[in-house]
C-alpha cells in the first residue's frame, strides 16, 4: 500500500478496532481502512459498494474445486438411489439409527437385521445430515455397501461375526488416510493424490468388522474452530445453520448429530475433539496421549510439539465405553508402536466415591452463564450419588496457551501457510497468524496501546509470543511447557489436591456465530490448555440454552471478574495468582457494558441467549495421564 496512513498515539487501538486512528489515506474512509487492515465483518456494511469490489474481487472459477464437489454430489446421488433401491420399511431403519453399537452388532447376531440394512440406514442418514450441514468430504457409500453386503455373505456361511465392530459403521475426518481416496484436510492442491494405504486406525476398524462410509470435513489448517475450507466448503451447526460445528472435527460432530455414523473418529491437536462434541452435542474423548504412538500412521503428519491425540465420537457416553473397550489394548499392524498398546482397565473400584474437581469459570474469558450452569447442574448430580465435590482454582489459561503460542508459531506459521498456495486464507485464521506476518515494532506498538489504553495484559502476553523464535527460544518453551505440565499433574491428581476428575466448562460460550472465530479463536484456549499439558478429556453434554435461564444477569458488568488461578512457576511447582479475563476478548464476546473506555466501536457481542436458544452446552471431564 502505497498511501501514508498517519497515526496519533492518543487515539485508541487494537487488533479489533481502528476506526478512531486519524488516518488519511487518498480516497477511502476509515471504515475501508479498517477493512483493509482487519477485514472486520462488523463494519463491512458500511463500506461503499465499488470500494469493498476493489479490495474483495470475485474469486476465480477453480477447476479443481468444481471437479471434487461435482464427484462428491454424483456420489452422494448414487447413495440415494441405493437407499432408495434396498427397500428397508423406515420403522426398521428407525429402530437401526436408534441403536447403540453393542445393539446394532447384537441386533445382526439375532438376525434382526443385516449388515447391509444397517449400512444403508445410516449412509441415508448421512446424507440428509449432508445436506443440511455439508459435512461430508470423500464419500464411500457404494463401497462401503460392497463391504456390508461381504459381511452379510460371511455371517450366512459361518454363522461368526468378523469382529465386535460387525457391521457398524464409521466416518473418519478427513486427515485420515483411506486407500484410494484424497487425504487433501481441505487444501485445493492436495487433491487428486490418493492415499496408497488405510491409516492404522482405518485399518484397524476394517479388521474389526467396521464399514466406512465417508470422510469429514475439517477448517483449513485445522487450526480453528470454524469448519470451512476453500475446497469444500463450510459445515454448519446442526442445530443453527448461523453458528459452527466446532472444528477441528466439526464434520464429524455434524455428520453425528444426524445419526449419519455410528462412531466417528476425531484427530486434533487444538481442541481435543472438544469445541466440535460440545457444538453438536456428540460425546468424544481423547485417547490418552501415550496412544499416539500406535494410531497415527496413516494421519497427515506435522506440528509436533503439543501432542495429537485420537477420539472417538459418538452419540452416546456408553458408544464411547464401547469403542475403547474394543480399540485399547489392540495391536498395531504396521512397526509404528513404541509404547505398548493400553489395555482397557477393567479393575477399578468405582464402588467408593470419586473425588471431584470443577470450576465455573478459567478466568481466561468469564464462562457464560448457559456454559456455567451446564458445570453446576452436572456437579450437583455427581453429588447426589455421593461423590465428593470441590471447587477448586483454574489453572493459568492464558499461561498454558501461551505456551502453545510460543510452540505452534517458532516458523511464523510459514509451514502450515505454504500449503494454502493459490488458496485464499480463511478468516478464521486472521487473529491466530496475525502476530508473525507484522514488523516488530508493529507488535510491539500495538502491545503498548494495548496495555496503556485497554490494560489488557493477558492478550499482550498472547500477541506478543506470537513470533518467529529462534531455535535456543524454541528449546527454552519445550522446557517451559513440560515443566508446567509436571506441575499441573502433581497439583491436580497427586500431592496437593489428589482428585480423579475434574469438571470444567468447555469454553466461554456455546457455539458461536459463522465469522466469530477470525478474532475470537483464542477462547478455545479452555480446551487446549489440555493437550498443553497432555490430560486425556471427555466431552459430555448436559443441557441446552434456555434463555429464562442463560441471559446476562443485570449486573454481569458490574460484578468483579478478577480470581485466583494456578500458575505453574518451575518442576512440580505452582503459585496462585490473581487475574482478571481478558477486556478485548469479554468485549468480542459479551460486548463493553460500561467497563471499557470510550470512543470505542461496539461490537456485536456473540453471546445471545435469545439467539443461541436450543444450542447444546456440554462438560469437560479432564482425568491425568495413565489413570
Amino acid at each position: 500500500m502505497r498511501n501514508v496512513m498517519r497515526l496519533s498515539m492518543a487515539d485508541t487501538f487494537t487488533p479489533f478496532s481502528v476506526s478512531n486512528i486519524r488516518c488519511k489515506i487518498k480516497g477511502l474512509s476509515s471504515a475501508v481502512v479498517e477493512e483493509i487492515l482487519f477485514e472486520n465483518v462488523h463494519e463491512r456494511a458500511t463500506i461503499p459498494p465499488e470500494a469493498y469490489i476493489r479490495l474483495h474481487p470475485a474469486p476465480m472459477p477453480n477447476p479443481t474445486i468444481d471437479k471434487k464437489q461435482q464427484l462428491r454430489a454424483k456420489l452422494i446421488d448414487k447413495g440415494r438411489s441405493a437407499v432408495e433401491a434396498e427397500g428397508t420399511n423406515s420403522a426398521l431403519r428407525h429402530r437401526i439409527i436408534s441403536s447403540n453399537l453393542r445393539d446394532l452388532v447384537g441386533g445382526i447376531t439375532k438376525h434382526e437385521w443385516t449388515a447391509t440394512q444397517v449400512v444403508t440406514a445410516f449412509i441415508a442418514q448421512a446424507i440428509k445430515a449432508h445436506d443440511l450441514t455439508n459435512c461430508l468430504t470423500e464419500i464411500l457409500f457404494e463401497p462401503a455397501l460392497k463391504a456390508a453386503g461381504e459381511l452379510d455373505d460371511y455371517f450366512n456361511q459361518t454363522g461368526q461375526l468378523r469382529g465386535p465392530l460387525h457391521g457398524v459403521p464409521f466416518t473418519f475426518k478427513d486427515q485420515y488416510e483411506i486407500k484410494g481416496y484424497d487425504n487433501t484436510i481441505g487444501f485445493t492442491h492436495w487433491a487428486d493424490q490418493h492415499a496408497n494405504q488405510d491409516a492404522e486406525l482405518v485399518a484397524l476398524a476394517r479388521s474389526l468388522g467396521g464399514v466406512v462410509i465417508a470422510k469429514t470435513n475439517v477448517p483449513q489448517t485445522m487450526l480453528s474452530f470454524e469448519c470451512d475450507n476453500p475446497l469444500w466448503g463450510k459445515t454448519t451447526n446442526p442445530y443453527n445453520e448461523s453458528n459452527t460445528a466446532g472444528g477441528s472435527s466439526g464434520g464429524e460432530a455434524a455428520v453425528l448429530r444426524f445419526g449419519g455414523s455410528a462412531l466417528g473418529m476425531g484427530l486434533t491437536l487444538v481442541v481435543v475433539c472438544a469445541v466440535e462434541a460440545q457444538s453438536a452435542s456428540s460425546v468424544s474423548i481423547s485417547f490418552s496421549p501415550i496412544l499416539k504412538y500406535i494410531y497415527n500412521v496413516g494421519c497427515v503428519p506435522g506440528f509436533t510439539g503439543i501432542t495429537t491425540v485420537y477420539g472417538p465420537m459418538a452419540r452416546s457416553v456408553a458408544d464411547v465405553k464401547y469403542a475403547c473397550e474394543v480399540f485399547f489394548g489392540q495391536q498395531a499392524t504396521v512397526p509404528a508402536a513404541t509404547l505398548p498398546p493400553v489395555k482397557y482397565r477393567t479393575d477399578l473400584d468405582l464402588s467408593k466415591p470419586l473425588k471431584i474437581g470443577y470450576f465455573k469459570t478459567d478466568r481466561f474469558v468469564r464462562a457464560s452463564p448457559a456454559c456455567q450452569r451446564a458445570v453446576l447442574e452436572s456437579v450437583e448430580a455427581l453429588k447426589g450419588k455421593g461423590h465428593i465435590i470441590e471447587e477448586i482454582s483454574p489453572p493459568d489459561i492464558a499461561e498454558l496457551l501461551k505456551l502453545f503460542v510460543e510452540l505452534s508459531s517458532a516458523d511464523g506459521y510459514k509451514t502450515m501457510l505454504s500449503h494454502l498456495q493459490s488458496d485464499k486464507q480463511e478468516p478464521a485464521l486472521f487473529l491466530v497468524t496475525l502476530g508473525p506476518r507484522l514488523p516488530a515494532f508493529v507488535r510491539a506498538l500495538s502491545n503498548l496501546l494495548v496495555r496503556l489504553f485497554i490494560n489488557d495484559t493477558t492478550f499482550t502476553r498472547l500477541f506478543g509470543a506470537s513470533r518467529p523464535r529462534t531455535v535456543s527460544e524454541l528449546w527454552a518453551s519445550s522446557a517451559a511447557r513440560l515443566a508446567a505440565d509436571s506441575a499441573l499433574q502433581n497439583h491436580l491428581w497427586s500431592q496437593t489436591l489428589n482428585l480423579d476428575v475434574l469438571i470444567c466448562p468447555v469454553q466461554a460460550v456455546p457455539a458461536i456465530p459463522h465469522g466469530a472465530t477470525k478474532t475470537l479463536t483464542p477462547i478455545a484456549a479452555s480446551t487446549l490448555a489440555w493437550n498443553v499439558v497432555e490430560c486425556p478429556v471427555g466431552i459430555v453434554p448436559v443441557t441446552h440454552v434456555q434463555p429464562d435461564k442463560d441471559a446476562l444477569p443485570a449486573d454481569w458488568f458490574e460484578k468483579p471478574t478478577a480470581g485466583p488461578v494456578i500458575r505453574p512457576s518451575g518442576e512440580n511447582k505452582v503459585v496462585e495468582v490473581e487475574v482478571e479475563p481478558s477486556p478485548l476478548f469479554e468485549r468480542a464476546v459479551y460486548g463493553s457494558g460500561t467497563r471499557l473506555l470510550q470512543p470505542l466501536d461496539e461490537p456485536v457481542p456473540v453471546y445471545d441467549a435469545e439467539k443461541m436458544k436450543g444450542l447444546p452446552v456440554g462438560v469437560q471431564i479432564v482425568g491425568s495421564l495413565g489413570r
